[in-house]
C-alpha cells in the first residue's frame, strides 16, 4: 500500500492531513485554500492547494491547528 502523505521536513515522520484553510495569496491577490499537514511531533506545515508540487511551508500559527 502506498501513501500520498508527505513526510515532515522537520523530523521526517509521516504526516496526516488536517484540512483546508482559506487564505489570501499575496503574489496574485487570489483567495485560495492551503492544505494543512501535521506530524506527531507536532510540526504543522501547509501549501497552496492549487500548487501541490511546491514545497511545504512552516505554518506561522501552528497553535491554531493542534
Amino acid at each position: 500500500m502506498t501513501s500520498n502523505a508527505p513526510t515532515c521536513p522537520g523530523c521526517n515522520q509521516a504526516m496526516k492531513f488536517g484540512g483546508f484553510v482559506l487564505c489570501q495569496r499575496e503574489d496574485d491577490n487570489a483567495r485560495v485554500c492551503r492544505g494543512v499537514w501535521k506530524c506527531p511531533t507536532p510540526h504543522v506545515w501547509w501549501h497552496w492547494a492549487d500548487r501541490p508540487d511546491e514545497a511545504l511551508e512552516a505554518c506561522p500559527m501552528p497553535e491554531m491547528f493542534l
